[in-house]
């Protein structure tokens, strides 16, 4: 097999999701299996099929596992867009929800179906992305309670995505207690309280008390076998699950300064140089458009140095020839953007009948 792949250890990740649920089991949790970074890849979900639960931003990518007949149950980790709410409710997914306008839709739409949708409503605990602010979360679980067809079927909170902050003894204490005064208040079992994602285990494995934390949606620890907090492998995991594989097209001895007037390259950067002489410079067939360059980890040897939109630029420690091949290890950011180009084929192993 030749030329630009992604490839998939499908045995490798299913042993890191069997030892992240046997270990978070142990602590009290249960485990949603984030297929979002593969774009809901058929393989990908009948690998964890068995396992756990499966969650998914994307109503496109819920919808692909859905034909390829993966009937577990699934989450859709992202709000529904009011121009997605049929689809999302006759895809029979649990949904995470925080505006009542969106609820109230998908109220009216589960009635039309003759069906009962569940959803989950996220509370932002101060990584500002998503969610419910926590003095107004018993107005929106309210608003559920009193619509027809849907029922309150989880509490959520998602840490460290967009402004990195880290779950803690203090915000999950807060989440617990929002989850029992929400079955206080209005009688009723929030059956599923979702900590956040694979930031949360060293919280979760660290903590003698999960408290009514009983959920963690894990995507990046189960694919890459590593901490998002700080990139780091968790031990025991296996981080070989996914490789980038990339063709050289060029390598040539050049110098480390470049000559002439420079300003800002193609994407608005303007890039120190250090002069250290000739060097072997080797240019692989990926650029931007297909991946994060700076999220790409090379074997010994190989170093990079500089992307544009096409080529990956590298410093090798020996020439290299046209057609030689390089695999590099991707990071979660490299992971998500090659398996989204269209360019970049997809190469799961073992192949499943």
């Amino acid at each position: 097999m030749t030329g630009l792949r992604i490839e998939v250890d499908l045995d490798a990740i299913g042993s890191n999701a069997r030892e992240l649920l046997s270990r978070c089991a142990d602590v009290g949790m249960s485990v949603t299996g984030v297929t979002k970074a593969m774009l809901g890849a058929p393989e990908l979900a009948e690998a964890l099929n068995d396992l756990c639960v499966l969650g998914d931003s994307r109503i496109v990518n819920i919808e692909r596992m859905r034909r390829a007949g993966i009937e577990t149950p699934m989450l859709l980790l992202r709000s529904p867009a009011p121009s997605e709410i049929d689809r999302v409710v006759d895809a029979d997914v649990m949904s995470a929800n925080t505006e009542v306008e969106v609820l109230t839709a998908l109220s009216v739409s589960a009635l039309a179906a003759g069906r009962c949708h569940d959803v989950m409503l996220m509370v932002e605990l101060g990584d500002l992305r998503e969610g419910i602010m926590p003095d107004r979360l018993h107005e929106v679980a309210r608003h559920v309670l009193e619509l027809a067809g849907l029922e309150l079927g989880g509490l959520g909170a998602n840490l460290a995505c967009r402004s990195g902050v880290e779950p803690s003894s203090s915000n999950m204490t807060l989440l617990s207690g929002l989850a029992d005064s929400l079955e206080e208040t209005f009688g009723v079992a929030i059956p599923v309280v979702s900590g956040g994602n694979s930031a949360n285990l060293d919280w979760a494995f660290a903590t003698g008390d999960t408290a009514r934390v009983n959920n963690l949606r894990l995507g990046e620890s189960i694919l890459l076998g590593c901490n998002p907090l700080d990139r780091q492998p968790i031990p025991g995991l296996r981080t070989d699950a996914v490789s980038l594989v990339v063709e050289v097209i060029e390598s040539q001895r050049k110098p480390t300064l470049p000559w002439g007037q420079t300003g800002e390259n193609a994407f608005g950067e303007t890039e120190q140089f250090c002069d250290r002489g000739e060097v072997w410079q080797t240019i692989y067939s990926i650029g931007r458009q297909d991946t994060d360059p700076g999220d790409l980890t090379g074997p010994p040897g190989v170093a990079v140095i500089a992307s544009s939109s096409d080529h990956l630029v590298a410093e090798t420690s020996r020439q290299m020839r046209p057609g030689d091949e390089t695999r590099f290890a991707p990071g979660y950011s490299a992971l998500l953007r090659s398996m989204t180009s269209p360019t970049v084929a997809k190469v799961f192993t073992p192949t499943r009948a």
